[in-house]
């Protein structure tokens, strides 16, 4: 099962049209954007932005951020979205937020991250939510808050933000900033599973298998599985040839496990990969010589 993830490391590319509804005099130059003809946008934004228009504002603030039709400056990037959050943009409170957090045109202020991030999550940001719960657990800056990084977890996945169930369901697994119960981290991973999303999908086997937060099912527990490795993910195929390995909830087969863990290898992290080279060596001392043959067979395939 995975461990609690950073929910965000996901500020890494800032579109102010994340959160932000496309419309009026913005809509022409983001059909272009999204054509990648960021001259084009730039040429069309620019002159609404210089007028006043908070959304231009925003996406011109994307451009020079992102160097996007012109070269990259990070404080014409800042003067942009100041002007756009002053009138209520979101993404631009919310792209503030990730300047000053990353240190990009001024000095690097979590305390200051953390006002634009409320600003934004006060209007229903979902992104900025976890970003104030990311920067109270991580501590840097500011003193560690853990019950406040859960608080504003639970408030992103109310919205039914499906990463942000998720969390939350690490959250009351782990015991991070609430009391453990797993029952209720069952209840939002399984949420966030309902939703399609592959890492809940994964951790709501895991709590199926392990009888965590509820009875054992083996059965439900390869079904979520195999849903969340049919999206990609490593954990959940290694979980799968674990499963087919010792024959819960499906026919123990060694081939198939074989196959599951050969698969978890790939594309994995270093952790599951470990995880995955370590049970496959073990795996193959145990198989017969015709399942090994059967086995390498079908990996060539």
């Amino acid at each position: 099962m995975s461990s609690l993830r950073n929910s965000a490391l996901a500020f890494g590319v800032l579109i102010a049209f994340a959160g932000a509804a496309v419309a009026g005099p913005a809509a022409d130059g983001f059909a272009a954007y999204s054509n990648g003809d960021f001259a084009g946008a730039l040429a069309i934004w620019r002159p609404y932005a210089e007028n006043g228009d908070p959304a231009a504002q925003a996406f011109l603030g994307d451009l020079f951020f992102n160097g996007q039709g012109m070269p990259q400056d990070f404080k014409q990037a800042l003067f942009w979205f100041k002007l756009a959050a002053g009138k209520g943009n979101v993404a631009a409170q919310y792209n503030l937020g990730v300047a000053a957090e990353l240190g990009k045109g001024e000095p690097r202020s979590p305390t200051q991250a953390l006002s634009w991030y409320k600003k934004a999550a006060g209007a229903g940001n979902v992104a900025a939510m976890l970003a104030i719960a990311r920067i109270y657990r991580g501590g840097q800056g500011i003193d560690k808050d853990f019950a406040a990084a859960a608080r504003w977890t639970e408030r992103a996945a109310k919205t039914g933000d499906p990463p942000a169930q998720d969390e939350l369901g690490s959250l009351y697994r782990l015991g991070v900033g609430v009391d453990p119960d797993l029952a209720r981290a069952r209840q939002w991973y399984r949420k966030a599973a309902e939703q399609g999303y592959a890492p809940a999908e994964n951790d709501l086997g895991m709590m199926y298998r392990m009888g965590a937060g509820g009875s054992v099912d083996y059965e439900r527990a390869f079904g979520w599985l195999y849903r969340a490795a049919d999206q990609g993910i490593a954990e959940a195929k290694f979980n799968i040839g674990a499963m087919y390995e010792l024959g819960l909830g499906a026919i123990k087969d060694p081939v198939q496990a074989y196959r599951w863990y050969q698969a978890a290898i790939t594309g994995a992290d270093p952790g599951t990969r470990g995880n995955a080279e370590r049970a496959l060596a073990l795996l193959k001392a145990r198989m017969k010589p015709p399942e090994l043959v059967a086995a390498e067979r079908s990996g060539a395939h």
